[in-house]
C-alpha cells in the first residue's frame, strides 16, 4: 500500500508543478514577471510572486476540473497562510512603500488555457 501511496504523492506533486509552470507562463504573456517562485517563509509558501508596473500579484495556483473548484479548493487558513508569507517578502522590498499587493487564483484546468481570478481575496 505504501508504494502506492508515494506514487499517487508523487503524481500530484508533478501535477502540482507542471501546472505551476504553465501559470508562471500564461502570466508572463500577460505582461508580468516572475519575481519569485515557490517562495517558502516561516510562514508558508507563496507559488508565484509577479509583478507588473507597482503591482505585486501573490498567485495560488490550482489545478482543478472548474475554475469553482480551483477557487473553492483554496482556504482560509491557506489565504492566511499566503498574506503572511506576503507581508515577510514584501519587508524585505527596498521599494515596498510604492508597491500595491494583490491576491490571485490561477485555475488551471485540463485541456484549457489557465483562467487568472485577480483580486480573489
Amino acid at each position: 500500500m505504501t508504494g502506492t501511496a508515494d506514487r499517487r504523492r508523487l503524481q500530484a506533486v508533478r501535477k502540482g508543478a507542471l501546472a505551476e509552470y504553465f501559470a508562471a507562463l500564461a502570466l508572463m504573456l500577460r505582461g508580468y514577471r516572475i519575481i519569485a517562485f515557490r517562495h517558502r517563509t516561516k510562514l508558508g509558501e507563496i507559488d508565484i510572486i509577479a509583478r507588473r508596473g507597482n503591482l505585486i500579484a501573490c498567485v495560488e495556483v490550482k489545478a482543478r476540473a472548474t475554475v469553482d473548484t480551483a477557487i473553492f479548493a483554496v482556504s482560509e487558513q491557506s489565504k492566511a497562510r499566503i498574506r503572511g508569507a506576503s507581508d515577510l517578502w514584501l519587508q524585505k522590498q527596498r521599494d515596498a512603500d510604492r508597491l500595491s499587493i494583490r491576491y490571485d487564483i490561477m485555475a488551471i484546468r485540463p485541456w484549457r488555457w489557465p483562467v487568472h481570478i485577480r483580486d480573489a481575496f
